[in-house]
């Protein structure tokens, strides 16, 4: 069906932009004229152009917008933001035609664009590849339908199940794995970890084994024992830190106090209020633990060195699932899971 080729390439388009357009979603659009694309255009980050308009600025005769088909993964906004609404601006032009993916369930639109749209007299029609375009936004549906980020759960484990040896830092994944994280990372809003990761691992949380931008890095360190000189307090990213003792802004470190009660659900909603739309829950054990008992996760990646034998050590979380996906990445197994909720 021509609709869904249409769809999918906005949704090609859309993907080159992830990692940078939080807290907006990643939107593509295409400009079909008789058969063929005339214009298309992705939205590059928040502030900037949204996708229609990218891809209206990209045709080069603009006289064959009244006989055109607009096509976008999402459905048009309609509110005035930093930008004027798309729905208006696709009226004002004129198209034939508009075919949206899936509809947008924030409050500020839901509905609303197509309204205006169709209240013009041009023909919709929405839901062409939904689950498609739906799962490329899930970030961005999950923090405003479950008014909660995207929760990723990451470890890495050896073949008998620990995730280090002796309680000390320990290789378990290969390079490999590593730029794969560190990818990971970039495409993600915020990551993760708890008191325990940052006084053993003493990690820097960022992207150095690739290019791209390093995400928020938020720490979990109720009575403040990290000391200020470890890697976590460093200028590279902005950081905040969830403990129960100080509330206020360092630079680039933000300290918020939060009851020791129902932590993990408190931390949650501030980070909804903070537009903090995805985490990376990186460790250590017993922070990932929690997430899982409460069964506050979406997706869990496992890495799996099933040659390494360690004996001792940190035992990994105790997770019974069944992977969605699994990759070779040469003597690491990498396991993917979903939680349909």
């Amino acid at each position: 069906m021509q609709d869904e080729f249409y769809i999918r390439r906005c949704i090609e388009l859309a993907q080159k932009a992830i990692g940078n357009t939080y807290p907006n979603p990643l939107v593509g659009s295409v400009i079909v004229h008789n058969d063929k694309i005339i214009g298309e255009g992705y939205h590059y980050k928040a502030g900037e152009n949204h996708a229609e308009i990218n891809a209206i600025n990209s045709i080069e005769d603009k006289s064959l917008i009244p006989e055109s088909t607009i096509y976008v993964s999402l459905e048009p906004c309609a509110h005035f933001g930093k930008t004027p609404p798309c729905a208006l601006k696709i009226v004002e032009l004129g198209f034939k035609k508009v075919v949206i993916g899936a509809m947008d369930s924030h409050d500020k639109v839901k509905g609303k664009g197509k309204k205006i749209i169709q209240d013009a007299g041009i023909e919709v029609t929405s839901g062409i590849l939904e689950k498609e375009c739906i799962e490329l936004n899930k970030r961005f549906f999950t923090y405003h339908e479950k008014r909660r980020p995207f929760i990723i759960l990451k470890w890495a484990e050896s073949g008998d199940r620990f995730m280090d040896k002796d309680f000390k830092p320990t290789q378990i994944s290969n390079s490999l794995t590593k730029q794969f994280v560190h990818q990971l990372r970039s495409n993600e809003h915020s990551i993760l970890i708890g008191t325990m990761t940052a006084l053993r691992d003493n990690p820097s949380l960022t992207t150095r084994e690739i290019v791209g931008r390093n995400p928020i890095r938020i720490l979990i360190d109720i009575d403040l024992k990290v000391p200020t000189d470890f890697n976590i307090y460093s200028n590279e990213a902005e950081t905040l830190v969830f403990n129960s003792v100080k509330e206020g802004e360092e630079g680039n470190i933000k300290f918020i106090k939060t009851s020791r009660e129902n932590f993990i659900k408190n931390m949650l909603k501030k980070l909804h209020e903070l537009q903090i739309q995805s985490i990376i829950v990186e460790g250590g054990s017993l922070v990932l633990q929690q997430f899982i008992d409460a069964n506050l996760w979406d997706e869990t990646i496992i890495i799996k060195n099933k040659n390494l034998v360690l004996e001792n050590g940190t035992k990994a979380p105790r997770f019974n699932q069944t992977p969605l996906d699994t990759q070779d990445f040469r003597d690491n197994v990498i396991e993917f899971y979903k939680n349909f909720h």
